[in-house]
């Protein structure tokens, strides 16, 4: 199967994103007291909810894209959806990076470019 690299790193990325957007769902209250905390130092201290929101719908969407893009690569030649789940995931973690390097979490930026290298890679691979 030639296109099982970007398959794989599309699941990858789609467990990712909606798992953690389910998390935000099923404990919002928890996640915005936590962030709160963590950006208390920050400019983003008053923006909590509405970044988590933001992040939330990246994440929500990210994810939807790369099981679409999933499914589209089993059915056709076809590789824009994956591509545009790809992208959007590649956001997402650009902006989960800002905010860890805005609270000075530096071992949770870190983190986040483990998830952007395969990301990244699936731009280059349905590109």
């Amino acid at each position: 199967m030639a296109q099982a690299t970007p398959i794989l790193i599309l699941a990858l990325l789609a467990v990712t994103f909606l798992q953690s957007g389910y998390d935000k769902i099923k404990d919002w209250k928890g996640n915005v007291e936590w962030l709160k905390s963590h950006f208390s130092q920050s400019i983003l201290a008053n923006q909590v909810p509405l970044a988590l929101f933001t992040i939330l719908i990246l994440e929500i969407f990210s994810g939807v894209l790369c099981v679409s893009g999933i499914i589209e690569l089993f059915g056709s030649p076809s590789s824009e959806v994956g591509l545009y789940g790809a992208v959007l995931s590649s956001i997402t973690l650009i902006f989960l990076l800002f905010g860890q390097r805005i609270a000075k979490d530096y071992d949770g930026a870190r983190t986040i470019v483990i998830y952007f290298i395969p990301a990244v890679m699936a731009v280059y691979l349905l590109s």
